[in-house]
């Protein structure tokens, strides 16, 4: 299994809950290297850096993964960023460019490769892709991060595209949609006191963990999931 934006918060969990349930695992990190060699050194499998929005970066990590895990059977398209809170008049094209390439590109990237490796008409013996999108994609964030709901819509519509294009080579494709999660992800928008002030508004009446998102998206991955594609879960306490 590769897991893109692996060494923090809700790619972490996955990694570790995968590893438990016997994935090799590849740790994608960008910057936070102690991060992501902390949990190889917990789970086993390798760290390997790269900036997902970079062509050459992407091609290397499966690469690196190929010489060390083998074959890939399993995606999840975790790595994504947020900015901080503002309105769109106030965006700049070069947050706009960022933000997508990252969180949309990116995704698309990393998704061709595993296709490479997992289809069977390349010679694969198919597998399963998770991509992270966001409750935002449904609520669009005014007033917050318009343009991050954007790409997380993106992401929706790239799940259901991609599912319908790649049944037929054995490869299943879904996503999650989580809500507010405790996460570092908050404090990178400036807002750090997200998660206590919306808590009351989610009908469950608290945040998720991040170990309720991995448990979905290792489900989705698993046999268990096998008749299910092109399917987005919400994870997101009713909200």
């Amino acid at each position: 299994m590769i897991v893109t934006g692996g060494g923090r918060g809700i790619g972490a969990a996955t990694a570790r809950l995968a590893a438990q349930r016997g994935y090799a695992v590849c740790v994608n990190y960008r910057t936070n290297r102690s991060a992501a060699e902390k949990l190889i050194r917990e789970i086993g499998g390798i760290a390997v850096a790269g900036d997902i929005s970079r062509e050459d970066d992407v091609i290397r990590l499966f690469e690196e993964t190929d010489r060390s895990l083998g074959r890939v059977t399993a995606l999840v398209n975790n790595a994504g960023i947020v900015d901080l809170r503002a309105r769109v008049e106030d965006m700049s094209v070069e947050r706009l460019q960022r933000m997508f390439a990252i969180n949309v590109i990116g995704s698309f990237l990393c998704a061709r490769e595993a296709v490479k490796r997992m289809a069977v008409r390349h010679g694969g013996r198919g597998g399963a892709i998770v991509n992270l999108s966001s409750a935002a994609a449904r609520l669009g964030a005014p007033g917050d991060y318009v343009d991050y709901a954007a790409s997380k819509g993106a992401i929706d519509s790239f799940t259901v595209g991609l599912a319908k294009e790649l049944a037929a080579d054995g490869i299943r494709v879904n996503a999650v949609r989580p809500g507010v999660i405790q996460t570092e992800i908050h404090a990178q928008s400036g807002d750090p006191g997200r998660v206590a002030r919306i808590a009351e508004s989610i009908p469950l009446k608290r945040a998720g963990e991040p170990e309720e998102v991995a448990r979905t998206i290792l489900w989705l991955l698993s046999d268990e999931a096998s008749y299910i594609t092109g399917t987005i879960v919400d994870v997101s306490g009713g909200r």
